[in-house]
């Protein structure tokens, strides 16, 4: 810490004050809710696939994975991989729903597929999902890190710092802007993840000499059955919430409904997929070196803070710094963004659908404001709990699963009665909110004598809870025709958008190729 110098500082100024610019520029045309909230449709690939990856690697992986890999080891790999493989779910069967429908937001399908209610559940699960966890999360993250150099800070201040920042291009410029500043900082997370790789390795010697030092178990992609951290089996729990997590959730698959076309639609989320793959080299190998190099951290959230400022030289310190601030903007203006979209279009408009565009991006704009402040003010209480990690992970194990459950069946079932989602939702969201309370919050569950009970086969669990309830309305509704053909998936949709392309264009062989890149990554660390 007594090498932190006014440079640091001026690689961190500089930064702030061009992604402001940036945002600011890049947003400067809008018009209304469609320019504001999808970028007036007009998002080329390489946009789509750098804002997914930047919005993802926000505290949850700069500080909470790195975290995470530091208390538990390789296997944190399996969130990374298992989002790859729905990413390629996404643009292979979902997105031509998706567009097709024309879609603002995502639970807005719930209401084309089902009705009108489950849209509305949905919608506000994901605002209050967003709220304190995405975008809470990430200020929390930074806030953590940046308390560590300037500890007179604080934690509130730090936040709400951020949040400020954040706030003013996200305000002014909307999804155009929070794209355009994604790409520049997706770039910059990925030099500050690449500086502290090789800064660490040196440090401790190479790769040969951490994996030496350190437990078998460590260096595991499968776990037993009843490990602590991740079971073997609970690798389908995971890919649950990698479901909700990037196919169904507004703060990613807003990028993809902003799309020019359902090709670059596709291919934005290929390469999104492609670019988590790395992350083994970039986000979890760093948690291993920092174990051997710090193996006394209190806080496994302190792993990142430890290799940055104690092994980087003055200016790169700044530097990756910069990145971890990068991070978490990107994290913020694309939850700030897709929650200000639930609840204009969602609720402003379905209440009131004669409201003008203009006016809709008056309110957009005024509801961004406001939840910036609120997470902002929330942001300090995340550090009752155990780890970043966790917190993201057990939350949702909890939650999403009846919402993927209603999803895949309204895509793939077209013969489900638009009866059946609703009693799915609301039953499933109730149950998992009971157990999370009484599980993970109370500790009444373990004091009850009940059997421990990892949070992924909760997951399952919540899952086929909301399949039976689902089946169980479907059986009890009256005879309904199919769903239209414009709200499922039809074997047509699997056509290339783009017919005469040479064949390495078509996303089919492109798909194809990011799954065998995918068993590779898998294959180096069993």
């Amino acid at each position: 810490m007594s090498r932190w110098t006014a440079i640091d500082l001026v690689v961190i100024a500089g930064y702030l004050a061009l992604v402001l610019a940036v945002g600011v520029w890049a947003g400067r045309r809008e018009r209304d809710a469609g320019d504001y909230f999808l970028a007036g449709r007009a998002l080329p690939w390489y946009l789509i696939g750098f804002s997914l990856f930047a919005s993802n690697m926000s505290g949850a992986s700069f500080v909470g994975l790195i975290g995470a890999s530091y208390s538990h080891g390789m296997v944190v790999f399996n969130y990374e991989w298992t989002a790859t493989l729905v990413l390629i779910v996404l643009a292979v069967f979902m997105l031509p729903v998706f567009l097709r429908a024309r879609l603002f937001t995502v639970p807005e399908y719930l209401e084309a597929r089902f009705d009108r209610r489950s849209r509305w559940v949905f919608a506000l699960f994901t605002i209050v999902t967003l709220l304190f966890i995405d975008m809470a999360g990430a200020l929390y993250a930074g806030g953590i890190v940046i308390s560590t150099v300037f500890p007179e800070l604080g934690l509130w201040r730090t936040s709400a710092g951020l949040a400020i920042v954040a706030g003013l291009y996200t305000l002014v410029g909307g999804l155009r802007a929070v794209v355009v500043t994604d790409a520049l900082q997706a770039v910059l997370i990925i030099l500050g993840a690449v500086l502290i790789l090789v800064f660490g390795l040196r440090e401790a010697g190479g790769w040969d000499a951490v994996t030496d030092s350190l437990d078998a178990a460590k260096l595991a992609l499968i776990r037993p059955a009843d490990d602590g951290f991740l079971p073997w089996p609970g690798i389908l729990g995971v890919l649950l919430l990698g479901f909700y997590y990037w196919s169904l959730n507004q703060y990613f698959v807003q990028r993809a409904l902003a799309a020019r076309s359902l090709d670059e639609g596709r291919k934005g989320a290929l390469f999104g997929g492609l670019l988590k793959l790395p992350n083994v080299f970039l986000m979890v190998m760093p948690g291993l070196i920092a174990l051997h190099l710090f193996p006394e951290l209190e806080n496994p959230d302190r792993a990142f803070p430890a290799l940055a400022f104690e092994l980087l030289p003055v200016g790169l310190r700044g530097l990756v710094l910069t990145a971890l601030v990068a991070a978490i903007m990107s994290s913020l203006d694309s939850a700030m963004n897709a929650a200000a979209s639930l609840l204009t279009m969602d609720f402003v408009r379905g209440l009131r659908p004669r409201t003008p565009g203009p006016a809709l991006l008056v309110i957009g704009r005024a509801f961004t404001g406001l939840l910036i402040v609120v997470a902002a003010l929330y942001a300090p209480l995340i550090q009752r709990f155990g780890s970043l990690f966790e917190y993201f992970q057990s939350t949702l194990a909890y939650l999403v699963p009846p919402i993927v459950a209603v999803y895949l069946g309204g895509l793939f079932i077209r013969r489900l009665p638009r009866s059946a989602a609703f009693p799915a939702l609301l039953g499933g969201l109730g149950v998992g909110m009971v157990l999370f309370l009484v599980k993970e919050v109370t500790g009444l569950w373990a004091r009850l004598g009940l059997p421990a009970l990892h949070f992924t086969y909760m997951a399952v669990g919540m899952f086929a809870l909301a399949a039976l309830l689902m089946a169980a309305a479907a059986r009890a509704a009256p005879a309904q025709p199919p769903a239209s053909p414009a709200a499922s998936f039809q074997r047509s949709d699997l056509a290339s958008d783009t017919p005469g392309e040479a064949w390495y264009r078509d996303y089919r062989y492109q798909a194809a190729a990011l799954c065998l890149l995918m068993l590779a990554a898998i294959g180096m660390f069993l």
